[in-house]
């Protein structure tokens, strides 16, 4: 061996060497982030039976991945099935789910339903399909949870798009509502769970690069994208590269309701409001002058472990 090849030999070992120490990293803190929002909103409990909606994405990927890495340590015994519903969408590669969850031994099921050709038939040209395709595919995995026994119905969103619902509720709905991290379905007979609610997106795309998920296009059915998210999800990447800290402050606003501040009478009791003389914490301060930290000072890894820091760095 050459003086070349050493060095060439020597900087692959480098490579991967600081590709695994990040791959590791990260793994913690996604881990860490879909822990917390399990643990609080009690998404997962002793002898649930999770039934995780696999689209072949990275957000997908990367949730079927760390929940099944949650339920080798967890200290209550839950079982997971994946699910992909193959809805026939030209050059969809429908080898490639079950390879994959064959090759990791995971319980998973595939379901063959063409509702490709229901939108295409029932959906005028140039018209956008989005709508009628997502409650035809909602219907299904409701139905398939069912015949599984599933106890939970688990989906991929993160927390960018929990704060892109949040944006288009409020800007083209006229209502503030977001996406919960848990919630019982539509029909009453389902609880969905979000269990990368904590986790930013960065994140995912970056762990899911390391791993090397097989992802499936997610343009397969040709309809149009989403204008209207698109241009919120530009403006929240936007403020997180110039203001470090402001995605953060906004997730939390959402823990963090205070409805005597807004203006919907049937949260809060304007009509009967009345000075009483007893103090309260979410009284009016008209008069004094309200301070906010700005978020570019804000470290996003305060309230990480030691051990995961800055485990999203570039």
């Amino acid at each position: 061996m050459n003086a070349n090849t050493e060095t060439a030999a020597l900087n692959d070992a480098e490579r991967d060497a600081a590709a695994k120490q990040k791959l590791n990293k990260l793994n913690k803190w996604l881990r860490h982030a879909v822990g917390d929002a399990i643990n609080d909103f009690n998404m997962i409990e002793e002898g649930d039976r999770v039934m995780v909606c696999l689209s072949g994405g990275k957000d997908s990927y990367t949730m079927l991945d760390i929940l099944l890495s949650l339920q080798r340590s967890a200290p209550i015994n839950f079982s997971i099935v994946a699910v992909n519903l193959d809805q026939k969408q030209p050059g969809f590669p429908e080898h490639v789910l079950p390879e994959y969850l064959a090759a990791l031994g995971v319980e998973y099921r595939i379901i063959e339903e063409d509702t490709y050709s229901i939108v295409k038939k029932l959906v005028p040209e140039g018209k956008t399909t989005c709508s009628l395709c997502s409650r035809l595919r909602r219907g299904i995995l409701y139905r398939v949870a069912d015949e599984l026994g599933a106890t939970k119905v688990a989906l991929g969103h993160h927390r960018e798009d929990i704060l892109e619902t949040l944006f288009l509720n409020m800007f083209y709905g006229g209502k503030l509502k977001a996406m919960p991290p848990k919630l019982v379905s539509d029909d009453g007979k389902h609880v969905v769970i979000r269990p990368l609610a904590y986790c930013r997106e960065k994140d995912i795309i970056k762990y899911s690069a390391l791993k090397g998920f097989p992802i499936i296009p997610c343009n397969l059915c040709g309809s149009q994208p989403n204008l209207q998210r698109a241009v919120i999800g530009d403006m929240i990447a936007d403020w997180d590269k110039r203001f470090p800290g402001r995605i953060e402050t906004m997730f939390r606003s959402l823990q963090n309701v205070v409805p005597s501040h807004l203006a919907d009478t049937k949260l809060h009791d304007f009509a009967g409001a009345k000075a009483d003389g007893v103090a309260r914490e979410d009284g009016d301060k008209a008069f004094d002058r309200e301070t906010f930290k700005d978020p570019a000072r804000i470290s996003i890894l305060a309230s990480k472990p030691a051990d995961v820091a800055g485990c999203g760095a570039d």
